[in-house]
């Protein structure tokens, strides 16, 4: 595989919106590219194109949001514990996204991470690029001195993954993809204020915990 240049943004403190808008326009950006490298090419040889010659860019967003919830394009509203009144009352925003997974949150002192890659220049595996990034997170925190794994059936990174009862995510996930561009990413706890999860049903499963 040839070696593919990512663009690194810190995007600072920015609120949830914005960001989620920057993210599209990188995405459609890069759909356009595509979408114009196959038109250029006339009749049935468009799926011939050699989609790792495209001129996409890649890219990976670092960014703290103000207190926020957001729920995945199928998550369970039965999650939010809360109405959306009384989340305003206590200054926190709520979205429902276009990503993958259910409700999490993100805010100050947490490590939000926006992945806009060119799949098609990697692998076409949505899979695959989960558990990859779940693997990138886990020996990132091993170099911190902090054991993780991965939970049975379950997206994100987990302490003590292996001791039913104890499992406590430490990092969600969820993601979206057109054309195999993907955006949004993950959430990592780093000093996070995890009273906010009570108003919440993380990740939409019940009995485990947050760190």
């Amino acid at each position: 595989m040839e070696k593919q240049l990512i663009t690194f943004q810190d995007l600072g403190q920015m609120d949830y919106k914005t960001a989620w808008d920057y993210q599209e326009q990188l995405l459609q950006e890069n759909v356009r590219r595509k979408t114009e490298a196959r038109n250029a090419v006339a009749g049935d040889d468009a799926s011939a194109v050699d989609t790792k010659s495209i001129d996409t860019h890649h890219y990976l967003l670092f960014v703290e949001h103000p207190p926020v919830y957001t729920l995945g394009k199928s998550g369970d509203m039965g999650n939010v514990l809360l109405s959306e009144e009384n989340l305003k009352a206590r200054g926190i925003d709520f979205f429902k996204t276009n990503r993958g997974g259910d409700i999490t949150f993100h805010g100050p002192q947490q490590i939000v991470g926006y992945p806009i890659l060119d799949l098609e220049k990697f692998y076409t595996d949505i899979g695959k690029y989960l558990r990859n990034m779940e693997e990138v997170i886990i020996l990132t925190l091993k170099e911190y001195g902090i054991e993780a794994g991965r939970s049975p059936g379950e997206t994100g990174v987990w302490i003590d993954a292996d001791i039913k009862g104890r499992e406590r995510k430490i990092c969600a996930i969820g993601v979206r993809s057109s054309r195999w561009i993907t955006m949004h990413g993950f959430a990592l706890n780093v000093n996070t204020n995890l009273d906010y999860f009570n108003f919440i049903i993380p990740c939409g499963i019940q009995g485990k915990q947050v760190t």
